[in-house]
């Protein structure tokens, strides 16, 4: 596989007494298919996506935040070919007035008190910063289908179980996209809050490796390989008998410290417990 990065000029902006990086592109040459990654460094840790064919585009999971809006928006341009289709699956954005594909019933879920309550928050916290949510006409699109856009298949799939009711997604063969991108990292809280939800997302990785795809990205994080599928699933497990062998959220942050010694997300284990251990 031939991998090619590029990489955004990173300017800061003075916000205060501090500053804040906007994001990064990075390219995955498929053959069939360019996958344009782009990292938007923002407060939730977001990615947005672009699928590149022959003649035309797609994009995915628009940028919440204006900034970044304005730096993905001028990188399309850049690339000189028409958007023929957005995906708004997991996360709205910046799409405008562009007419949006879904999966079906995630246009509902959206307005409702979970996802709308989610968009509220995040209206209070971060305010102005944020772009006007999308206005465009949705289409519904059936899970278990195959939509065919730029000349590449996107095959919609049901997501984990546990997770919004939104699709995960099969790109040209060879990119599935789910909610969070597998990682070697801890899981969040905001990911994992039950045993039923860790069986659902180890279900959910399992498929995603049967499907043959070659680059694994989501909503949150990015790009990874299928090593990192395979380490999710290990840790997973690893998570679900520690629960079982640990009667306090304190014991288990220390059995999956002492599991994973050196593993990035440390800090978040203690809320990953008080949410395993609310029952």
């Amino acid at each position: 596989m031939k991998k090619i990065i590029l990489t955004l000029a990173v300017t800061s902006t003075a916000l205060g007494a501090s500053a804040q990086d906007k994001g990064r592109f990075e390219v995955y040459d498929l053959g069939n298919l360019k996958l344009h990654v782009y990292y938007t460094n923002d407060a939730l840790g977001d990615a947005s996506y672009i699928i590149e064919g022959r003649n035309s585009l797609v994009t995915m999971e628009h940028p919440l935040f204006k900034e970044n809006a304005t730096e993905f928006d001028a990188y399309i341009d850049g690339l000189g070919k028409p958007v023929e289709q957005v995906i708004t699956d997991y996360h709205e954005g910046s799409s405008g007035d562009k007419p949006q594909a879904m999966a079906a019933g995630m246009p509902a879920f959206m307005k409702g008190p979970i996802y709308g309550g989610m968009i509220e928050g995040f209206r209070q916290t971060f305010g102005d910063s944020m772009t006007a949510l999308p206005s465009g006409e949705i289409t519904e699109i059936p899970f278990g289908s195959t939509q065919y856009w730029s000349g590449i298949s996107f095959e919609f799939i049901p997501g984990a179980s546990s997770d919004f009711p939104a699709a995960s997604i099969l790109i040209g063969g060879k990119v599935y996209y789910t909610h969070w991108t597998p990682a070697k990292a801890h899981v969040s809280n905001l990911q994992i809050n039950s045993e039923a939800a860790i069986d659902a997302e180890i279900a959910e990785a399992r498929k995603s490796l049967l499907s043959g795809a070659e680059i694994f990205i989501g909503g949150h994080g990015g790009a990874a390989t299928a090593d990192a599928v395979e380490f999710k699933i290990a840790y997973l497990q690893k998570m679900k008998e520690s629960l079982h062998a640990n009667r306090t959220p304190d014991s288990f942050t220390e059995a999956m410290k002492e599991a994973y010694p050196n593993l990035p997300g440390t800090d978040g284990l203690k809320e990953l417990a008080k949410a395993l251990y609310n029952k």
